[in-house]
């Protein structure tokens, strides 16, 4: 019985962080992120850590932001901040809570640490 209710609370774990991973966009991989600058698809780059208040306050406008239909063609995809350490440094950001845009491949903007839905939005719009 034991084994059974870990195994339930493990499942329910992983649910629950498959839902807030879908939530702030997709996990980055290189090879995604690539094929869509190709593509010439706009990207928005959240460089995130779990433990960051900054990122923490991020989270809801980023996925609310996510869900609104003007931003309907743009990928979000999320890197992690501690996992990542080689695309944090291809990227030159220096902290988490780092937004950067692009847009055909280019890059339009970036922001770190800014917790305002107004300035997050005209950020994401220089992808559009």
């Amino acid at each position: 019985m034991k084994i059974l209710k870990t195994l339930v609370v493990f499942i329910l774990l992983q649910v629950g962080v498959a839902a807030s991973v879908s939530a702030a966009g997709q996990h980055y991989t290189q090879a995604q992120f690539d094929a869509l600058n190709k593509s010439g698809k706009p990207v928005v780059i959240h460089v995130h850590a779990d433990w960051c208040p900054t990122c923490r306050a991020q989270d809801p406008i980023v996925s609310a932001l996510i869900k609104d239909p003007a931003f309907k063609n743009v990928s979000f995809l999320e890197v992690d901040f501690d996992a990542q350490k080689d695309v944090v440094k291809a990227f030159n950001v220096s902290q988490q809570s780092t937004l950067i845009v692009f847009k055909g491949g280019k890059e339009q903007g970036r922001s770190t640490g800014d917790t305002r839905k107004a300035s997050i939005d005209s950020l994401i719009n220089k992808a559009l």
